[in-house]
């Protein structure tokens, strides 16, 4: 039974739930909306932190870019949504491929700092062109215009729109993952000298998944900025990327569902524990201690120990669920 849960179909079909079980479960559509909108971003650091192995402190930056395209286009031209969101795609994957370029020069504790370095750094310039950005006080009055003739101002009409967004975005980033491209990038991350050797272009995969990464971060930016009608300053520092990080460990690595999983645990309980106790980011903190401790591989781990439970099998600490298997040995005459 363990193993129907490595089935990708399996993982695109739990989306495709989420997204219909958001509205039956929430009450607010745009509660609902962010869960979706940072679903993608989470699934897009997994490309890098669990497929790759890169622990970047560099995905706020293209959450915020892609934030800053959103405001600056719907408020100073006429461009069409869909466009928009193309421009900001670009954006992202051209700025995410220079930043992935410059920091993979280094490794380890290295390559964490130069993302943080450059998270700052992108934070200060926005902040500095406060004629351009806003400043301080971000880009304010982000417009949500019609699609179509729909209107989108309706929360949950506007959640419609995510949601297609957020399924397409995930069935690309699953087909990436399942490709021999996604492949490849586990096989850098299990054994990246030996990847080399082999000759993959280990340079030229990090900087691509750098780019489908920061593609997708800046739509989920551009979607947030049209959500809460502000691109604020706070989307692009270093903090974002923090978060996103959490929620990726919260849910788990090297799967793209765990990602959906760590998004809606981290926003629902900050909803609900935010409203009772205004410090429940401590309580986060003792949550983040016991994954560390006791489920590794977040809530997706918990599931995969529940379903080993209930069909009597072992499943190992060490698997992956989108791991290729090793081909059996052959036994010798």
């Amino acid at each position: 039974m363990i193993r129907i849960l490595d089935r990708p179909l399996l993982h695109f079909g739990l989306a495709a739930a989420t997204v219909l079980a958001l509205p039956l479960l929430l009450r607010s559509g745009t509660l609902a909306s962010e869960i979706l909108i940072y679903a993608l971003a989470v699934a897009a650091c997994n490309l890098l932190l669990g497929y790759t192995g890169l622990l970047s402190f560099g995905q706020g930056i293209f959450f915020g870019l892609g934030s800053y395209v959103a405001g600056l286009l719907l408020l100073r031209t006429p461009l069409p949504v869909p466009a928009m969101l193309i421009v900001a795609l670009l954006a992202g994957a051209a700025t995410a491929a220079a930043v992935g370029w410059l920091s993979i020069r280094r490794q380890g504790v290295y390559f964490v700092m130069l993302t943080l370095a450059f998270s700052q750094m992108f934070y200060f310039l926005a902040y500095t062109f406060s004629g351009l950005t806003g400043g301080d006080n971000g880009l304010l009055d982000v417009p949500r215009p019609a699609l179509a003739g729909v209107p989108l101002s309706d929360p949950w009409s506007y959640y419609a729109y995510v949601a297609v967004l957020f399924l397409g975005l995930f069935a690309a980033l699953q087909r990436v993952a399942l490709s021999t491209f996604g492949r490849t990038l586990l096989a850098i991350r299990d054994n990246e000298a030996r990847a080399r050797a082999i000759g993959f272009p280990v340079r030229a995969f990090k900087v691509a998944a750098f780019a489908i990464s920061g593609a997708v971060t800046a739509v989920a930016g551009a979607l947030h900025a049209m959500l809460i009608g502000v691109a604020p300053l706070s989307n692009i520092e270093y903090h974002t990327s923090e978060t996103l990080l959490i929620m990726t460990i919260i849910g788990g690595s090297a799967n793209l569902f765990a990602s959906v999983l760590g998004a809606a645990a981290y926003l629902v309980a900050g909803d609900l524990l935010s409203a009772i106790w205004p410090r429940w980011l401590l309580l986060l903190g003792l949550i983040l201690i016991v994954i560390a401790l006791f489920l590794q591989r977040g809530l997706w781990g918990l599931i995969e120990r529940a379903t080993a439970l209930v069909s009597r099998r072992p499943v190992s600490e060490d698997s992956a669920p989108d791991r290729p298997a090793l081909p059996a040995e052959e036994p010798q005459p």
